[in-house]
């Protein structure tokens, strides 16, 4: 066994139970959620609307029988229905425009209730509920609330509705240090048996200053919940508090600081990197959404929004003492998964945002959402500390979680939406009872270094182990810092993340890896894509067993004059024409092709020669436009190559997902400057079905393929570090290496 083989067989098999980490695919758990749909809100604009129009799903509620959901979409002014009566084909009902910017939604019997800010300024803060009738989908009153409202809740019972007027502070003044007048109360209604205000022009208002020890005259209270006792907890964020009211008497009953909480090993320093840099001490956890669990305890999302957030969540007895904290472990969950937001690992992390509770099969959940991480950690509430159940993948930034038991679903909006980036706001619909959970495909084990998950993201290329059938390689992109060298466990479901090494000791400080080889000697050869506006060479690395880079080999001269930004991909060894050659795959058309044509290039190692043949593209085939390239180039162990072709477009655009074969038998490689040969290509495998069976976002970065010792053709996705994109990382089993066998 080579040195690096041998090495990276030492990483750790710490992922028990005992982590919390493991427990997502253990046998003992009956039933799972599984996504059944992922709906664009771009498709309830009316039919003539700009489909690039942005639109977002923020807050979202549904009627009592569960089949018509109900969510805020601020930037149209406008409260939406979607007919959910076939969960996974959601239908487009009803816009509703409020007059103003919609912050919160829930639903009674007969009608919606919307808080709607209405304010001019951070100091004439305005707003009211927009009582929505549900059969004429008509504004049937405006109750005035005496502020910026930010949550609305309907108390279990339908007698109250309880909304947190935040009156937010200017972010801009005095660098946004509070207080900053006007404060902000809990304005309390009562309801009708039809769900409608029976005092709108007489709302009551219960006052929150001089609770807090943090700026007591300025409250900002941002999110309630009602028990079945009708106690209001209502979390002031920015003031690190938690205050009870009882809403029979308008009343504060209990208050209290939320305190801090002591992080170790996660992501802390200003880096693009996962990994378990640092500690934090003391973080205040200022909490943003709240659920109760029972009548006696409730849970917190730690967001943070002045100067905490703890990055996780915390469950509260009534009394005002913790019962559970959740330390580190979303941060860590974001770790294994592939989740985790490094770019701004040092400012709030995964930023728990949000969190729903809810009865499903006999046992109580609950979800907690990462708003940076595009994740919902689920537990089974246990009275003490929770039991990890599952982890669920969701669109860019999730906002508001809805559980609905008795039809057996879970719903996330998600509201980041920017048409021109490729990114649209979703609402994403997961059903309770599945026997396996689909997701994750993979996952990290715990580094004994750090005693944290190993950080990763980005996969953009993969290699199978030559002697061991459940062992791969690969590689992570220049998205992170660090060029890295990852090994895979794939005996199993889901393939594991077993260990790691970065590269060490080359000339070009940063690499932008996109292709991974063995090299006879034991070593890996590596393809840099590179990037000449910001001094990354299109490269061509040998390294070590050890990671250590051995030689930095550069295209010719002639070639480099022409390049493009899209260059190096995969990179794979074979033998031609007698002489084992490196090969290397780029992405697209340089500037001495021929448009529709890219080059596959030929390293000899023996007599440092480069020589090129040309690989023939097929043309865009989606309505969305954009192009078509190459992202892995694989050897099938004798003349031929296994070649990812794709475009770069993802979701409903997505249309070229897929593996062509090329055989090289009889092909003469010609140098730079020649004629090159054009190859012949098969297409092999659609991808597309496999990628989209999932019901989300179909990624557009397909990028890794790797033929395992015994055969397996496994492919992976690249998640592009969770930066504008939602994280989610495929690694799917494609069948054996006959399934490549075309002529």
């Amino acid at each position: 066994m080579n040195i690096l083989r041998s090495r990276l067989a030492q990483g750790v098999a710490i992922a028990t139970a005992t982590t919390l980490l493991a427990s997502t695919h253990a046998a003992a758990q009956p039933h799972f959620f599984e996504r059944i749909a992922t709906f664009p809100v771009y498709k309830t604009l009316p039919a003539n609307a700009d489909k690039a129009t942005e639109t977002v799903a923020e807050i979202i509620s549904a009627t009592q029988d569960g089949r018509t959901l109900v969510f805020t979409d601020s930037p149209a002014d406008s409260i939406v229905f979607v007919n959910a009566t076939n969960p996974a084909k959601l239908k487009p009902m009803a816009r509703v425009d409020v007059g103003g910017e919609p912050t919160s939604v829930t639903v009674a019997s007969n009608y919606a209730l919307a808080g709607v800010n209405t304010s001019k300024s951070f100091v004439e803060p305005s707003g009211y509920v927009a009582v929505i009738d549900l059969d004429s989908k008509a504004v049937a009153a405006k109750c005035d609330v005496g502020g910026q409202p930010d949550a609305v809740a309907i108390s279990p019972d339908g007698q109250f509705l309880a909304v947190a007027i935040e009156n937010e502070r200017d972010e801009d003044l005095n660098d946004g240090v509070i207080p900053q007048a006007p404060a902000g109360h809990l304005s309390v209604f009562q309801l009708d048996s039809d769900g409608k205000p029976v005092n709108c022009d007489s709302a009551t208002t219960v006052p929150m200053t001089g609770l807090a020890e943090i700026a007591p005259s300025d409250p900002e209270p941002e999110f309630v919940a009602i028990n079945d006792d009708n106690i209001a907890v209502v979390t002031l964020q920015e003031n690190n508090h938690i205050a009870l009211v009882d809403l029979a008497t308008s009343k504060v009953i209990k208050h209290f600081s939320a305190g801090t909480a002591s992080l170790a090993a996660v992501p802390a320093k200003k880096a693009r990197m996962s990994d378990a840099s640092g500690d934090l001490k003391d973080v205040r956890r200022e909490p943003d959404a709240v659920a109760w669990i029972d009548n006696e305890r409730f849970v917190t999302a730690n967001e943070g929004d002045y100067k905490g957030g703890s990055r996780g969540f915390t469950i509260w007895n009534k009394d005002g003492s913790v019962s559970y904290d959740s330390g580190a472990l979303m941060e860590h969950l974001g770790m294994s998964h592939g989740h985790y937001p490094s770019k701004r690992a040092h400012k709030k992390g995964t930023e728990p945002e949000g969190v729903a509770t809810g009865s499903f099969d006999g046992e109580k959940l609950i979800f907690v959402n990462s708003e940076r991480g595009n994740f919902v950690a689920v537990f089974k509430d246990t009275g003490a500390a929770p039991q990890f159940r599952q982890f669920l993948p969701t669109h860019i930034a999730p906002e508001g979680l809805l559980a609905l038991p008795k039809r057996g679903l879970f719903v996330v909006a998600n509201e980041k939406d920017e048409a021109e980036e490729g990114v649209r706001a979703h609402v994403g619909v997961y059903r309770f009872g599945a026997a396996a959970s689909a997701y994750p495909q993979l996952i990290s084990e715990i580094d004994p270094a750090t005693e944290a998950p190993i950080g990763w993201g980005a996969i953009s290329g993969m290699v199978g182990d030559s002697l061991d059938a459940n062992k791969i390689y690969a590689v992570s992109d220049s998205f992170y810092d660090a060029a890295r060298i990852f090994q895979i466990d794939v005996s199993a479901n889901p393939a594991r993340i077993t260990s790691k090494v970065d590269l060490s000791g080359g000339a070009q400080k940063r690499y932008d890896l996109e292709g991974i080889a063995l090299a006879a000697d034991g070593g890996f050869w590596l393809s840099s894509e590179g990037h000449p506006k910001k001094g990354l060479k299109h490269l061509l690395i040998k390294t070590s067993a050890q990671g250590v880079v051995q030689e930095e080999i550069e295209l010719p001269a002639s070639l480099v004059e022409q390049a493009q930004r899209f260059s190096l991909e995969g990179v794979t060894t074979a033998n031609i024409n007698g002489a084992p050659q490196v090969i290397v795959a780029f992405q697209r058309e340089w500037k001495d092709d021929t448009k529709g044509q890219t080059k596959l290039g030929f390293y000899n190692p023996a007599t440092k020669e480069w020589t090129f043949a040309l690989y023939p593209l097929y043309a865009p085939a989606s309505p969305a436009g954009g192009w078509v390239g190459l992202s892995e180039v694989t050897s099938l162990g004798d003349s031929r190559l296994a070649i990812i072709e794709r475009d770069n477009k993802g979701g409903e655009d997505a249309a070229i997902k897929q593996v062509t074969v090329v055989d090289l038998a009889g092909i003469m490689p010609k140098p730079h400057g020649a004629t090159l040969p054009v190859l012949e290509k098969v297409l092999a495998l659609d991808l597309l079905p496999t990628m989209a069976a999932g019901n989300g976002w179909t990624p557009d970065k397909v990028e890794g393929l790797a033929i395992t010792a015994d055969g397996r053709v496994l492919v992976s996705t690249d998640n592009d570090g969770v930066d504008d994109a939602n994280g989610e990382s495929l690694f799917f089993d494609i069948g054996t290496r006959s399934s490549l066998d075309v002529n």
